[in-house]
């Protein structure tokens, strides 16, 4: 079970914490750490949403401005039981979107430009449902708490030497040796734990997501025209601020594509077979309807209507035209 995995790995992540604090400085140096890491990673979850949406020119829209991807958005939200986020469109050609926020009630989704451009509408939907899964799971509070674990990891490994010597308990330390390794190996250790961590919650959005809108089909399709779109167009902003990619719904950085225990997502066709298997679960099959479930809308197009997809998504002053893929 994925929240069983994700609290087993931040208990992992918390054991090496105290082992590290304990073997390197005792008491006092572990203390000392935590209050640091602790101090910095409070302030980054209190403004975090405001940093990252600022970090990438994020603009907020409304009703008037996108009338028809924020009823979008709403109806999701409602079927989802959160309150509407806060929505935002991003200048940004790659296709891709993310949710941030310390939890629902001040929550935001953004989308790029890229995404509303050479989507459908089904394709949106999913995705928006993916968004919206992430704020219901609370997982920016989990990856809040496992930066706060990992910072404080490193933190601690790179003073190692200097409370090497100081344990209360046992004046010759762990050793240089020891020291330099514990300095390597822990906060590599804490990376891999936290990676770990963002791809099972990336495969619990998933599943949520089918279940929010009602079709797994639409966010499966989605997330293989996600993967074209970031092989084709690079997202400068990202490249420079790598460690906002786990915060993507398909990793935006150029260099990393495969599903091992340095990636921050999981491989896009494992997640896509997981919604196949899903939709089958739900006697959903490819080809089939394409029409909400559960008290959907009797309109072509789904719920939010069925005006074409260019004209509908950008507001004003966001660019309209399609940027031609490898898609076609």
């Amino acid at each position: 079970m994925n929240y069983a995995k994700t609290a087993l790995l931040l208990a992992g992540l918390t054991g090496l914490f105290m082992a590290l604090g304990f073997m390197l400085g005792g008491q006092s140096g572990m203390l000392l750490a935590l209050v640091i890491a602790g101090a910095t990673n409070l302030f980054a979850y209190w403004n975090s949403d405001r940093m990252l949406l600022g970090m990438y020119g994020a603009q907020e829209v409304d009703r008037a401005t996108a009338p028809d991807l924020y009823t979008m958005t709403e109806q999701l939200a409602a079927r989802a039981g959160l309150p509407m986020p806060r929505l935002y469109i991003i200048h940004e050609d790659q296709p891709n979107a993310f949710a941030t926020g310390r939890n629902p009630e001040n929550a935001a989704v953004a989308v790029n430009t890229g995404l509303l451009n050479l989507m459908s509408r089904e394709e949106v939907a999913g995705v928006i449902a993916h968004e919206l899964a992430h704020i219901k799971n609370r997982d920016t509070l989990i990856m809040t708490i496992t930066a706060t674990v990992a910072g404080a990891i490193s933190m601690i490994a790179n003073f190692g030497l200097f409370f090497s010597g100081s344990r209360e308990n046992n004046n010759q330390g762990p050793g240089i040796i020891a020291s330099l390794a514990l300095m390597i190996l822990a906060p590599l250790a804490a990376m891999v734990v936290q990676m770990m961590i963002s791809r099972t919650r990336e495969y619990a959005a998933d599943r949520l997501a089918g279940e929010i809108v009602g079709n797994p089909l639409w966010l499966a399709s989605g997330l293989q025209r996600l993967e074209q779109g970031v092989h084709a167009i690079q997202n400068s902003r990202a490249e420079y601020n790598p460690a906002t990619a786990p915060l993507f719904i398909i990793n935006p950085l150029s260099g990393a594509r495969m599903d091992n225990l340095f990636s921050t997502h999981p491989n896009t066709q494992n997640r896509v077979a997981a919604l196949v298997e899903q939709a089958q679960a739900m006697g959903i099959r490819e080809g089939g309807s394409n029409t909400m479930r559960s008290g959907a809308s009797a309109s072509p197009g789904g719920p939010w209507g069925g005006v074409a997809r260019e004209a509908s998504f950008l507001p004003d002053g966001f660019s309209k035209q399609r940027r031609k893929g490898p898609w076609g």
